[in-house]
């Protein structure tokens, strides 16, 4: 069995993008699903925040995993992640602009999202450096 030596930056963004999705398949899928509690407890949230962010928590598990296998698709699906997140954020703004109700707590989760995405987009497709 070949052993594959991974730079510690490759375990962070694993662990932080298969962590961050199963923390946000659990938190949306409570609010999506759960009891009229949680709804409540949500308070303003933005329908098609919530469902996208939900549906991404997927595919933050699956960059995680392709990116933990080195695997070519895993460096696209964290660009799409992060170009997709930035696009819902935009027509969150616009939601917001005209007047939507909202929580506060979701522009800084989607800031988060949004900054976590665009560093693990960024340290996936950087190339590794060459040994002299």
């Amino acid at each position: 069995m070949k052993q594959i030596n991974r730079p510690l930056w490759r375990w962070l963004v694993v662990i932080v993008a298969i962590g961050f999705g199963a923390l946000t398949i659990k938190s949306g899928g409570a609010v999506l699903f759960g009891t009229g509690e949680a709804r409540q407890a949500a308070g303003h949230y933005v329908g098609f925040v919530l469902w996208f962010n939900f549906l991404a928590g997927f595919a933050y598990i699956a960059a995680g995993v392709g990116l933990w296998f080195e695997m070519k698709w895993a460096q696209v699906l964290a660009v799409v992640i992060a170009v997709l997140t930035l696009l819902v954020f935009a027509a969150f703004g616009l939601h917001i602009l005209q007047g939507g109700a909202y929580e506060m707590r979701t522009v800084v989760a989607m800031s988060l999202r949004s900054a976590v995405w665009l560093v693990i987009a960024t340290a996936a497709n950087t190339p590794p450096k060459q040994a002299k």
